[in-house]
């Protein structure tokens, strides 16, 4: 489905400190998964142990949110049976009110909340500047792991559009906007510093992440997301979709998306390091598409 016209989103999916504070001391308070991630490891479970919000469970991204690394890209989607063990484990309910949040740059959050999405729970938000923000405003931290009861959410796929290789060839080819995130070096080729082969997805546009966001990590405001996705040609009923090297990244950029009114933006989850796997896909270098 394409929804029409960029307007303001129906459902902010960030929230700030002192909104997640005031839900934390409710009767019901929302459930908390910390999803801290590095690209390059290692896992953030120590981080967590150091220290974490009150009554926070930590998710792994690699083990619990995607699936293996193979022919499918570095951070492939997860099996829908293992994902849902890992969240009812972490203790989520249908129906309940879920934030994620990572170390403060947004990546292991934002394809946390990617996923809860593609997997049909609509109820989460993402804690805005993380971990950081919420040490910074002062607000308590603890090192007691929750042993939360049991969860029953049913994990159903769909919940989120998702590009494969064949559909974000034709959003490129003509059929609306892929944009890629990653750094301009690694669109035109120039350098590539993880994957074995450099360059981007012939017809996709570089808006890269770090326009996105402010300096700490935070998205910007929706009018500022929607000038510069306007800016490379995400207008109204134009389709569009977003990729990175692996599939992190490009969850931040749809994150973004819908912040700035298009719940209907795809993520090519395979992304860059899925691209690459098949020899006979095209490469470009040429900056201009």
């Amino acid at each position: 489905m394409v929804l029409t016209g960029v307007v303001a989103a129906p459902d902010e999916p960030i929230i700030d400190v002192p909104t997640l504070a005031r839900a934390l001391s409710a009767p019901e308070p929302p459930a908390l998964l910390d999803v801290r991630w590095r690209l390059t490891g290692p896992p953030g479970r120590a981080d967590y142990a150091a220290g974490h919000l009150p009554g926070a469970v930590f998710i792994d991204l690699d083990a619990d949110l995607c699936g293996e690394p193979g022919p499918g890209g570095r951070h492939p989607l997860p099996e829908p049976a293992r994902l849902q063990e890992a969240l009812r484990a972490a203790g989520l309910r249908a129906g309940s009110d879920v934030v994620v949040y990572d170390g403060g740059d947004g990546l292991g959050a934002a394809r946390a909340w990617w996923t809860l999405r593609w997997a049909g729970h609509h109820a989460v938000r993402v804690l805005d500047g993380g971990y950081r923000a919420w040490l910074e405003a002062g607000q308590p931290v603890t090192t007691v792991v929750p042993a939360p009861p049991r969860g029953d959410l049913t994990v159903r796929p769909g919940g989120l559009p998702v590009l494969d290789a064949t559909g974000a060839a034709r959003l490129a080819g003509g059929d609306g906007v892929l944009i890629d995130v990653r750094a301009p070096a690694r669109y035109r080729g120039e350098s590539e510093p993880v994957d074995p082969v450099a360059g981007h997805i012939p017809g996709a546009v570089n808006l890269p992440i770090s326009e996105q966001v402010e300096a700490d990590g935070r998205l910007r405001a929706a009018d500022a997301l929607r000038s510069r996705f306007a800016r490379v040609g995400v207008d109204d009923g134009v389709r569009v979709g977003a990729y990175c090297g692996s599939g992190v990244t490009a969850a931040q950029a749809v994150l973004a998306l819908h912040r700035a009114g298009r719940p209907d933006a795809a993520l090519y989850v395979g992304s860059w390091s899925d691209w690459i796997t098949e020899p006979a896909r095209p490469v470009a270098t040429d900056p201009r598409g």
